[in-house]
């Protein structure tokens, strides 16, 4: 089995992270978010991986390359113009010659794939949606079931007295080729408001596989800070290993090519490489990626802040403050959020 992962996406709620960095390849505890997807797909006996791509595909393509570093075969395909989950889908039908694992490229999950795609094969499902809870269903478009794990009913954004169940869709499916052939070509289709009501109402075999492992979507800095937090803090265990934090860190990784000098604490963060952090520094529940400065006694508290940053000495960065590549910070600043 083959698996294709939906890269495309501009990742305009993460910006100004983004501008320069494309979303799948965000750093999340230093590693390009891609990894831990590829990561899950290896592990579970899936070596050919699809990229679909669209917003800066070359950036992606230096990064990951050809997945030999990884144990896998990456391949790539760039839509012409942005097509739409379902549209992303068909675009790569060339290389979609067998059932396939699709994967949202902004989820981190925990899945026992190999048991989602037993169960696809048992049913003889035309497609198996991966499921999860959420505790506010009516933010989320609900997938209805019955007793026998079949789909019964898709519900976008239901309101309060429509709500029936509490399963969303987590951005992991199962998808036979036939699927194909209800998805026009050449054209914006999505998966959760075109394809999937469409086999539904046609009567085609879809069922559900619900997960109630750990499911993030990192696409906001709320969430991307989240899943660090509960990576950190051992919250959530990914399939990947993750590099070692320093010595003088708590609940932290730190890439080893940074300088941390005396005095400095870094608690329940992540910082990249080549950073310079000076003396007596607090940094804490924050994300700082690579090649930034700080300058000595400077605190960060839930904060994000991109390559090649300047953060001057004295200055404080408050909760929700989020810094794109090259900002400078002069000493003595106090960035505050509402």
């Amino acid at each position: 089995m083959k698996a294709l992962i939906l890269a495309g996406g501009e990742g305009t709620r993460l910006r100004p992270l983004t501008l320069n960095t494309p979303k799948p390849i965000v750093p999340v505890v230093t590693i390009p978010f891609l990894r831990y997807q590829i990561e899950l797909l290896r592990q579970h006996g899936i070596s050919e991986i699809i990229l679909s791509l669209s917003y800066q595909p070359q950036r992606i393509e230096e990064v990951l390359g050809d997945g030999a570093n990884f144990g896998v075969r990456l391949r790539y395909v760039v839509e012409p113009v942005p097509l739409g989950t379902a549209g992303a889908f068909k675009n790569s039908e060339p290389l979609l010659d067998t059932a396939i694992v699709v994967f949202n490229g902004d989820i981190l999950c925990e899945l026992n794939l190999t048991e989602v795609i037993r169960r696809h094969r048992e049913r003889r499902a035309v497609a198996t949606l991966v499921l999860t809870r959420v505790a506010n269903p009516s933010a989320y478009g609900l997938v209805e079931t019955g007793n026998d794990g079949r789909i019964d009913r898709f519900l976008e954004k239901p309101a309060a007295h429509e709500i029936t169940c509490d399963t969303i869709n987590a951005g992991t499916y199962i998808l036979e080729p036939e699927v194909l052939d209800w998805i026009p070509p050449c054209e914006n289709h999505s998966f959760e408001r075109g394809l999937f009501p469409t086999l539904l109402k046609n009567g085609r075999p879809m069922y559900a596989f619900i997960s109630d492992g750990y499911w993030i979507d990192i696409g906001t800095p709320q969430k991307y800070l989240q899943v660090h937090a509960d990576i950190l803090r051992r919250r959530f265990s990914p399939a990947l290993s993750l590099p070692t934090g320093a010595t003088n860190t708590s609940d932290s990784v730190v890439d080893p090519s940074t300088t941390i000098r005396e005095g400095s604490q870094v608690i329940a963060s992540a910082v990249g490489s080549g950073s310079v952090i000076g003396k007596n520094v607090v940094i804490e529940n924050s994300v700082v990626w690579s090649r930034v400065t700080i300058g000595d006694s400077a605190r960060l508290s839930g904060c994000i802040v991109g390559n090649q940053c300047d953060i001057g000495s004295h200055a404080s960065l408050s909760r929700g403050i989020v810094l794109g590549d090259g900002s400078m910070v002069t000493s003595y600043s106090r960035l505050l959020t509402d």
